[in-house]
């Protein structure tokens, strides 16, 4: 599938500040998967500083803005190549042991609700059957939290959005990644975006998903807000051991007041 991605976000700063340092984790990620027809990325009159590949595969840029700034841009546009490849990452190259995501952070830190989730969804499946045990959690996560937009916030915990049972892609996330850690299954946070049809019920077109390693397959993604494996509709963008790690724009801003953020992303299928 080829899919077009149009996405810009625009901060607002009052009072201005004496500038901003971003680091962006917008470029899509190199892997068997898809691959990127048209990238750009548009930060203004941002001077762009350093690039370079992490440990997890993703390619990260700096962005610095010169106060005083009362606004900035940054806009994606691009067209990348999709296959279906049923979920798993085949041909990412990264260097970061899939053991490093067995660390819990504070969204992620599971409570008793969430291990016997975990354990209700895994009861007679043995343990060598990963994938089965993979799938049967995205199915309870699904179950028991409810996608409703509105419910939870950016800091949302993974125990707070199951105890409340709404939430949205990111809650669902992290709860499936709390729960796949309480089985000893390596387990991290995806961006990236979604190109959904009308009868879907995740209609974020940008989107949030888990991967969940398994020993025969690698890498492998499940979204609970879909109950799916990401397939062709789907473009990865990069991944982290939770939301905050893995987002797109990460930055530090010098001065204090206030910061609004306004996002707007439009995806599409395009002619072939």
């Amino acid at each position: 599938m080829r899919i077009t991605v149009d996405h810009t976000t625009h901060y607002r700063f009052d009072p201005p500040k004496r500038g901003v340092i971003q680091s962006l984790r917008l470029t899509p990620s190199v892997f068997d998967g898809q691959i990127a027809v048209e990238w750009t990325i548009d930060t203004g009159p941002a001077m762009r500083g350093a690039a370079f590949r992490d440990g997890a595969g993703d390619w990260i840029e700096t962005a610095k803005h010169v106060g005083p700034i009362s606004e900035a841009h940054i806009t994606v546009r691009g067209v990348v190549e999709t296959v279906d490849l049923t979920g798993v990452l085949r041909g990412h190259r990264e260097v970061i042991p899939p053991a490093a995501y067995l660390r819990s952070t504070r969204v992620t830190r599971p409570d008793l609700a969430l291990a016997d989730l975990a354990e209700t969804a895994v009861a007679g499946i043995a343990p060598d059957r990963a994938l089965d045990r993979a799938h049967a959690l995205m199915n309870a996560v699904a179950d028991a939290i409810a996608y409703t937009p509105g419910q939870t916030e950016q800091g949302t915990t993974a125990a707070e959005a199951l105890a409340l049972g709404h939430g949205v892609c990111q809650d669902h996330s992290h709860a499936l990644i709390a729960a796949a850690r309480l089985l000893d299954m390596p387990a991290r946070y995806v961006t990236g975006y979604l190109f959904a049809s009308e009868d879907e019920a995740a209609q974020e077109a940008s989107h949030a998903w888990s991967e969940i390693f398994l020993p025969d397959l690698g890498w492998v993604g499940f979204d609970p807000s879909n109950r799916i494996c990401p397939n062709d509709r789907y473009i990865r963008i990069g991944s982290g051991v939770d939301a905050a790690e893995a987002a797109p724009i990460r930055g530090v801003v010098r001065g204090l007041g206030d910061e609004i953020m306004d996002v707007v992303v439009v995806v599409n299928q395009a002619a072939q």
